[in-house]
């Protein structure tokens, strides 16, 4: 039998063991995608092109696979330009099947020049105008994907792929051709060095990121820090990486809390595991005044976002080479900067001590953030999207790295509800609560049909100020009226009744308790919708934009041994 030349290409996808498809059809990608989900791919129909890029990318990111996305040409490829730099900034791999216009086609109104678009955004774009070298090139973009951690869009004018298939086999999938990479140790005379650092600091931090947890280096970041009586942090992706140690002083960066912020400020060496150095984690070099920075890198930078963010590196995979610096450290450990009090400071204290003034009956996101911490079940995945909002969700410290997804390298915001729908997608059988603010929730409220209709798990918890919560604060600090930031409280929760989800406003948080019970026996979708004050900024903004509220700081004592 004669086959067509989509179809070929479904099977070169599904030989890459692929489970998960976002898709939005059009003329230029419908066939394969339908074929595609024919022969068992688990297709996820979304209302936005952007959406269902940015549902694969926090796929990739929580599952640790290939993210796998499809859009038509022209305009449906344009969409997702929002998506694609922040998937490349979080190094994300994916693969997107994107049409192309017919080659054979005098004109055609979608017709556009596709590369320059997708390569602006540090994305690859292979042009797929060979029949017979195709399925080749869909082995090689998963390849050049897992290699460089970023998209790879395939543009496929759909008139070839509607061609008969002339024949010849499929090539050898990804898998059997991506190097088998082991651990790399680091140089004993570089740890030799280290070590003697080490053992001259007296106030040391361990701060790990991303490449920590990959290399499953949790356990030999906690041995070192109880070696040297440090203190334990994480950068915001790696939150709760720790996060049953009592010493862990939460997320380092603009996001840290009062406490860390004034531990950070005495450390006197930084040990960064894995972890980027962004101008976010080191508050733009702020965060630690006094201290040197070591950086364990598999591949470690001089700079770091025009930034030189470290002062010494150590080129090794991070659990070996945090296990070999605690072995050349030897065995008898060290107080540091220990202490009963301390570890109180650290537990009782509140990521934010400022205090606002009563507006009324709208809620405090502080203690919305904090009954919430208290009434979810704590094996449940919390997706924190960005915006003014998502400080405040970042401060549910307790839970483990796994149940945790954020990401915002690109600061967009309106990606909240499509990474959530990733997420379920990588955790079918898991419940997937959404933290996200109503200007970002707002942006694609459109996808709650998806939700809805694809019959995902996933609860929405909106902090709803009226406003784009950020700007509102800049525009009052610069004394400027804030109009065009302010919209009033949509009603969210009868929005999300007319798409057919649960939706609930919640003014008194006592009532949580009862709604999570709720919840957890009947599953499905729902949204919760709380009406904050706009009056209260976060900690970020009060750094920056210190008018712009009304708030009054509250020092923070930490008593930290001399």
């Amino acid at each position: 039998m004669t086959r067509k030349v989509y179809e070929v290409l479904a099977e070169a996808f599904l030989q890459e063991e692929i489970d998960t498809c976002f898709a939005l059809l059009g003329d230029a990608n419908m066939n394969w995608a339908t074929t595609l989900g024919e022969r068992g791919t688990r297709m996820l129909y979304l209302r936005h092109e952007h959406c269902a890029v940015s549902a694969a990318m926090s796929y990739a990111r929580s599952s640790g696979r290939v993210g796998i996305a499809t859009v038509t040409c022209g305009p449906g490829l344009t969409q997702t330009l929002t998506a694609l730099p922040a998937a490349v900034r979080a190094s994300l791999p994916l693969v997107i099947f994107a049409g192309e216009s017919p080659l054979g086609a005098a004109w055609y109104n979608q017709q556009i020049d596709q590369a320059p678009l997708i390569t602006a955004t540090g994305a690859a774009y292979i042009q797929m105008h060979s029949i017979k070298r195709m399925p080749t090139q869909i082995r090689d973009a998963f390849v050049q994907a897992q290699e460089e951690g970023r998209p790879v869009v395939l543009g496929v004018p759909f008139d070839l792929q509607d061609a008969e298939w002339p024949g010849g086999d499929l090539p050898a999938p990804s898998a059997h051709v991506l190097p088998k990479l082991a651990p790399m140790p680091p140089h004993p005379d570089a740890i030799a060095e280290l070590a003697a650092k080490v053992r001259a600091a007296r106030r040391v931090v361990v701060m790990a990121g991303l490449g920590a947890a990959r290399a499953d280096a949790t356990a030999a970041c906690t041995a070192l820090a109880e070696r040297t009586g440090a203190l334990l942090a994480t950068t915001l992706p790696a939150r709760g990486l720790f996060h049953d140690a009592p010493f862990h002083v939460g997320v380092a960066g603009g996001f840290s809390t009062a406490v860390a912020r004034a531990c950070f400020a005495e450390a006197d060496l930084v040990v960064a595991v894995g972890a980027r150095l962004t101008q976010h984690n080191l508050d733009k070099g702020k965060l630690f005044p006094k201290a040197e920075i070591v950086q364990i890198d598999l591949s470690p930078r001089a700079l770091s976002q025009g930034r030189v963010a470290a002062d010494h590196h150590l080129r090794a995979d991070a659990r070996l080479g945090v296990e070999a610096l605690v072995e050349a450290l030897g065995s008898e450990p060290v107080t540091g900067w220990r202490s009963p009090e301390l570890a109180r400071a650290i537990a009782e204290t509140p990521a934010d001590p400022a205090e606002f003034p009563a507006d009324g009956d709208l809620l405090d996101p502080r203690d919305v953030v904090a009954a919430l911490d208290r009434a979810l079940p704590g094996d449940w995945q919390l997706v924190n999207s960005s915006g003014h909002c998502s400080f405040y969700f970042a401060q549910m410290c307790q839970r483990p790295f796994e149940k945790f997804t954020t990401i915002r390298e690109f600061g967009a915001i309106g990606n909240g509800i499509s990474y959530a729908i990733g997420v379920a997608a990588a955790h079918p059988d898991q419940t997937v609560v959404l933290f996200d603010g109503d200007g970002s929730l707002l942006m694609h409220i459109q996808e709650l049909e998806a939700i809805r209709r694809h019959g995902l798990n996933i609860l929405i918890c909106a902090l709803n100020d009226g406003a784009y919560g950020s700007e509102i604060h800049k525009l009052r600090d610069e004394g400027l009226p804030d109009t065009g930031a302010v919209f009033g409280h949509t009603d969210l929760a009868a929005i999300a009744r007319g798409f057919g989800v649960g939706g609930e406003t919640v003014t008194e948080l006592a009532r949580l308790p009862d709604l999570v019970a709720g919840f957890t026996a009947s599953g499905g979708a729902a949204l919760w919708d709380f009406p904050i004050s706009d009056r209260i900024a976060s900690p970020v903004i009060r750094r920056a934009h210190p008018g712009g509220h009304a708030g009054q700081e509250r020092p923070v004592s930490v008593d930290i041994p001399a």
